[in-house]
């Protein structure tokens, strides 16, 4: 093993880079990649690499780095759009997940304070892994995405709870959890008091000085997650909390998107560490004898855990694919699972074997779970025609701000720069419109006196075909994937829709396919704007002429 700390870190480095680059090539999950190399170079392989005080520190950055992004972009709307939801799954799920993980793990032989540990360690799902996956995918901001964080944050709130009482119960002293949590709860609002205040009065005059320099404003923004990440550990609570309302606080900030895109980079190095040190610390000795329950547990985890969730948003009137993505995304375990078993370790309560199990899982479920997130569009075209049966003729995912009772000029597929631009010279024109998208946030953007929204997912087949196709004039798409447009087309053409119908495509190929029906307009927002830009410039002077003034 590499003696020096700075020695290990540089070969990580390396090691993951070149990892990664194979890994981009072969087009596989960069966290998949980073697990290998932490799995690779730690004790259960080569022995390079421990998982030390200064990698677990690096980790720690990097963790407390990607929740203060996800602060940062969090939309108060969206939180009241999926706050119910979010609270009743988080809550069921977790119910439901620790009875039945409880009896699965009581069955195998293990005595009940550790099968206790061990289902509690099953029911949380990992902040990390969905935040950073759904990120690469840009489906934070969709409904999907929007509640599984909404679910995150319940459990977070859920696992911080239970490690006080543990704590608590399991201190030298034989301290009562109620004065812990009592403390913990006054701390909780205090902090949160002060760091509203200085959100409000304070620290929006601090960033418009600050903000003149990128180097600060950099360094504010890593200071101000650090600091408050650093407090709420203090007060009892989480350092992944402090950070994650020390995003939110310069949320409504109009630095929040400089902050972000000064940041991105750091996190994407910082969290590389997280991976590698979950890929350190497992050892295959004690993880040998346990391998039989780890796969019994995994499959538990990636199976029944979305099951839950999606048993339980069906019942609130969700559609299948919305449950579906929603579940999926929460198949793993969390990086609180680790800390909770390292807590009993710590009071005595769990042995090495626990530890040994429950990070064997961690890295099964992790790396599956990546794979999920990523396809979970083809898994979801796949299950799809057993999936759609469960559905509810009414769904909560999909949300009318009025009825459709009268006349539509046109359905405006997409809210995004394009479908803004189309519905603004619509609505120039008198036009009254209903606006889709999955993005909530863009969708309050375009609410008006003669704009309707509507929440939704115009892949699906079922809710394209559930749009009120028949008292519209006009069908303009301006998503410019191909097989969300292929749907629409099919949708289109199943209800006989007879208006006008426009799609957007970027290259040649698709352009052709889409044109194929002669009552569709093509629309190519690249070629025109060259276009547009071509004839806007003065004519071209010939080679030897003189140059036009």
């Amino acid at each position: 093993m590499l003696e020096s700390a700075f020695s290990q870190i540089a070969l990580i480095l390396v090691v993951a880079a070149v990892v990664g680059f194979l890994a981009n090539l072969l087009r596989q999950p960069l966290i998949v990649a980073y697990m290998f190399v932490g799995i690779l170079l730690g004790p259960a392989f080569l022995g390079l690499v421990s998982a030390g005080e200064e990698i677990e520190l690096l980790a720690k950055f990097g963790i407390a780095i990607l929740l203060f992004l996800v602060g940062l972009k969090l939309d108060v709307g969206l939180i009241r759009l999926t706050g119910f939801v979010a609270l009743a799954t988080g809550i069921a799920q977790v119910v439901v997940t620790l009875g039945i993980g409880f009896l699965i793990v009581l069955a195998w032989g293990f005595d009940w304070i550790p099968a206790l540990y061990v289902a509690l360690a099953l029911a949380f799902s990992s902040t990390i892994i969905i935040i950073k996956v759904l990120s690469d995918k840009r489906e934070l901001d969709q409904l999907h995405g929007q509640i599984a964080v909404g679910v995150l944050i319940v459990q977070d709130i859920l696992v911080i709870v239970a490690m006080v009482v543990i704590a608590s119960v399991g201190s030298p002293d034989g301290s009562g959890a109620s004065n812990s949590l009592v403390a913990t709860l006054l701390g909780s609002v205090g902090f949160l008091g002060v760091v509203a205040l200085l959100a409000r009065f304070v620290i929006p005059r601090l960033l418009s000085v600050i903000a003149r320099s990128q180097e600060l404003t950099l360094l504010f923004g890593v200071g101000w997650a650090m600091s408050l990440a650093a407090t709420s550990q203090f007060l009892g609570l989480s350092m992944e909390i402090g950070a994650f309302v020390a995003g939110v606080a310069l949320a409504s900030t109009p630095y929040r998107e400089s902050l972000s895109a000064r940041m991105v980079s750091l996190r994407d190095i910082m969290i590389l560490f997280f991976f590698i040190e979950l890929g350190t610390s497992l050892s295959f000795e004690d993880a040998g004898s346990q391998i039989g329950l780890a796969v019994v547990l995994s499959a538990f985890v990636l199976v029944v855990k979305p099951l839950v969730v999606m048993v339980i948003m069906g019942a609130l009137g969700y559609r299948s694919q919305v449950s579906f993505k929603s579940g999926f995304a929460l198949a793993q375990i969390s990086e609180f699972s680790l800390i909770l078993i390292a807590l009993g370790y710590s009071l005595g309560q769990v042995g090495s074997e626990v530890m040994s199990l429950v990070t064997l899982v961690a890295i099964i479920t992790i790396t599956l779970s990546t794979y999920f997130i990523l396809y979970s569009d083809r898994l979801y075209q796949w299950m799809s025609p057993v999936l759609r049966r469960f559905d509810k003729s009414a769904s909560q995912d999909v949300m009318r701000e009025e009825s459709q009772a009268h006349p539509i000029d046109a359905i405006v597929i997409g809210a995004g720069r394009l479908g803004s631009s189309v519905v603004a010279g619509l609505r120039e024109k008198g036009g009254r419109l209903l606006v889709v998208d999955q993005d909530p946030r863009a969708l309050r953007a375009m609410e008006g006196d003669s704009v309707e929204t509507l929440f939704g997912d115009i892949s699906d087949p079922d809710f394209s075909g559930s749009l009120p196709l028949n008292i519209a004039d006009a069908v303009i798409c301006t998503v410019h994937d191909r097989s969300t447009n292929l749907v629409l087309l099919e949708t289109l053409s199943r209800f006989n829709f007879e208006g006008k119908i426009c799609l957007t495509a970027m290259d040649e190929p698709t352009a052709k396919m889409l044109s194929e029906n002669r009552n569709v307009t093509v629309i190519r927002p690249l070629t025109m704007a060259a276009t547009r830009i071509v004839d806007g410039l003065p004519k071209m002077r010939q080679r030897g002429e003189p140059r036009l003034r």
